[in-house]
């Protein structure tokens, strides 16, 4: 896959899945469509898929914001929420590996994993909001991480927070050494590998029962909203209009 954005190294029955759109691993559509079609392939082969974002920047700074604008977001959202449906039904365990920056549908990624290890100088963040968007993902998933107050604070100000503090938040499994990502990864998968992969699956998905979390019903709605009333409104254009010409959003309040 060298000439593609989604680059896999498989090792045993562990799959490294590199996001690959340097220098910030945007996520457009193309890029959602091709994640899809990796997961299919390689999800029933491994018991572990490592997500990481390719060159020092970061992990991933989120979706296209071209692929919000009206005629392209239901499109955009059938591919990435495509990527979230296909691991929802996996059998494999889910690692993000977070380095630098980790926002917008980034973020969610990484949230979505069973297990995120960042680094000290990772950022998280769900700055939707400043365009007059959302994060549907998140708001299925953050409150029930990090409890409404927090997952409040995340997605109504949209603002950035450091690995230390998205740990404390429970946002984060772990930090690690800016130079010690990949040694830590390998020590995670090290203490999974010594237990058994069927009962680590079971065990994931009891823990998610016992949650309350269904995941894709409330992903189906959340991503209705979206649809059917948010993206209809002025200011959610205007949110996408602005940032895409490099000025200031002017609200209308409609």
């Amino acid at each position: 896959m060298s000439d593609q954005m989604i680059q896999v190294r498989s090792e045993e029955r562990v799959a490294w899945v590199d996001l690959d759109r340097p220098p910030l691993n945007i996520l457009n559509i193309a890029m959602m469509r091709e994640l899809c079609d990796v997961v299919d392939a390689i999800a029933p082969k491994h018991d572990v898929l490592i997500f990481r974002g390719s060159g020092p920047k970061g992990f991933s700074a989120g979706a296209d914001v071209g692929d919000h604008a009206p005629e392209h977001v239901a499109a955009m959202l059938n591919a990435f929420h495509g990527v979230f449906r296909r691991l929802w039904n996996a059998r494999c365990l889910t690692i993000a590996a977070v380095h630098g920056w980790c926002l917008g549908g980034g973020c969610e990624l990484a949230m979505f994993c069973d297990f995120v290890l960042a680094t000290e100088s990772a950022v998280f963040g769900q700055p939707e909001i400043k365009l007059g968007a959302v994060p549907p993902v998140a708001m299925v998933l953050l409150p029930r991480l990090v409890g409404f107050r927090a997952a409040s604070d995340l997605v109504l100000t949209g603002r950035n927070v450091p690995a230390g503090e998205a740990e404390k938040l429970g946002l984060v499994t772990r930090t690690v050494p800016d130079e010690g990502l990949e040694e830590g990864v390998r020590s995670l998968v090290g203490e999974l590998a010594a237990l058994s992969p069927a009962v680590l699956k079971m065990a994931r998905n009891e823990l998610r029962a016992r949650a309350g979390l269904d995941f894709l019903k409330e992903l189906n709605d959340v991503e209705a909203f979206y649809l059917e009333r948010l993206i209809r409104t002025n200011d959610a254009v205007e949110g996408i209009r602005a940032f895409l010409e490099k000025r200031k959003p002017v609200w209308s309040g409609r």
